[in-house]
């Protein structure tokens, strides 16, 4: 498996496989998607095998000198793989060569599979945030220090 940047030809794919991840009212718009990955201060991952992308993961250097993790989605047939932690390993790499001192990100209150990979990678929750996601879904903050 490789890490490479993300093309722009890429984001048809990228929100389709958002869309697979994530139910409704929680996976991006194209639009959203196409923003956060255009952001200034942003990066995009994507992981290919064969020329298939497996996965896909864009952080955003925050106005705090943190690291957020928008988005981190890997295909169902590449999970347990190692491909999440692969992306992470990236963005975590790149947010303490930008000198960022924490990482941080949501996950649905619900996503046990998602807090329990985020634990094991030292993420520890921090906060609850009612009404994150539509339909009134809460979600947990969970950080990490980088530095």
């Amino acid at each position: 498996m490789r890490l490479r940047s993300f093309h722009p030809t890429d984001l048809d794919e990228l929100h389709s496989i958002d869309a697979a991840c994530f139910p409704a009212g929680v996976a991006y718009s194209r639009e959203e998607l196409k923003g956060f990955v255009y952001y200034r201060g942003s990066r995009t991952w994507v992981a290919e095998e064969a020329g298939e992308i497996a996965g896909f993961l864009v952080a955003q250097q925050a106005q705090d000198k943190t690291l957020h993790v928008i988005t981190i989605d890997v295909k169902s047939g590449w999970r347990r793989r190692g491909v999440g932690n692969t992306l992470m390993d990236a963005a975590e790499a790149w947010g303490r060569a930008q000198r960022l001192g924490f990482a941080w990100l949501e996950t649905a209150e619900t996503n046990a599979a998602a807090q329990a990979f985020y634990r094991r990678r030292g993420f520890v929750k921090v906060r609850r945030m009612e009404d994150y996601y539509a339909r009134g879904a809460a979600a947990w903050m969970m950080a990490k220090r980088l530095l």
